[in-house]
């Protein structure tokens, strides 16, 4: 199994179509030129970064290390599902819910393939562990701030309905399902999408990456099947606990609805 390998320099031309791209809104006056600039900055500082890092970690092949680059991610996910929220959960629950949801979500779904479909020795290799971890995180991620934002901005439009419901002797659970199912539905969307298109819209990166450095195609599908039913699974447990959480903390044990919770 053989690979093209690739230098920075030979990078150098296809970051010409990121130059184009700012120079279209400079044409164009979008100003998203210096947006561009510091995204793709960043882009390359992170992954040149990450490269490192990750060399280092398979060559030492040690459980602390793997579960500590473990734990940064998880809170680099945590803070971006805050970031993409509107309205946002009161005190600790702010990143805690997204964080605690991500962590059992991903972590649950990434263990279940180490430890019972690729089997890698040790079964903590990083190697193995942190991709996968990653695609899981990346993907859980998207489910839950979609699901947590959904719920937080539904909850304060249908406030009437749901009060009303609450005045009739309904209970929390009552009164929000309507809410709760579209915020779950709203978090298990992208997820959806992505597998009713795969294959005849879009080769997915993995697939793809693996096809490159001379993986049969046949095995290289059999890997993707096995990342796509592993995202599907842990996104859809990730996003019922946190819009079950969320919905949770907006409301009290006198089954009262409680949007002063919330802050903007």
């Amino acid at each position: 199994m053989t690979y093209i390998q690739l230098s920075y320099v030979d990078l150098a031309l296809p970051a010409l179509l990121v130059v184009m791209d700012g120079i279209l809104s400079l044409v164009l006056r979008l100003k998203l030129e210096k947006q561009l600039a510091i995204a793709t900055v960043r882009m390359v500082v992170q992954l040149v970064l990450v490269g490192y890092v990750l060399t280092f970690l398979f060559a030492a092949v040690s459980p602390l290390w793997t579960a500590l680059a473990a734990l940064v991610m998880v809170l680099f996910a945590s803070r971006e599902i805050v970031a993409r929220q509107k309205r946002r959960l009161p005190g600790v629950w702010k990143y805690g819910l997204g964080a605690g949801c991500t962590l059992l979500a991903a972590g649950t779904v990434t263990m279940f393939a180490l430890l019972t479909e690729l089997r890698p020795d040790p079964w903590y290799h990083p190697r193995y562990a942190l991709p996968l971890l990653g695609m899981m995180l990346g993907n859980t991620m998207t489910g839950i701030s979609l699901g947590l934002d959904v719920l937080t901005n539904s909850l304060v439009r249908e406030r009437a309905a749901v009060e009303a419901c609450l005045a009739l002797g309904g209970t929390r659970h009552q009164a929000l399902l309507p809410v709760i199912r579209d915020a779950l539905r709203s978090g298990f969307m992208p997820i959806m999408n992505s597998m009713a298109a795969i294959g005849l819209v879009s080769l997915p990166g993995m697939m793809t990456g693996q096809i490159l450095a001379g993986v049969e195609p046949v095995d290289a599908v059999k890997y993707q099947l096995l990342i796509m039913f592993l995202i599907a699974g842990g996104t859809g447990l990730g996003t019922l606990a946190a819009v079950l959480g969320g919905a949770r903390l907006l409301t009290d044990h006198r089954h009262r609805l409680r949007l002063d919770r919330i802050a903007e």
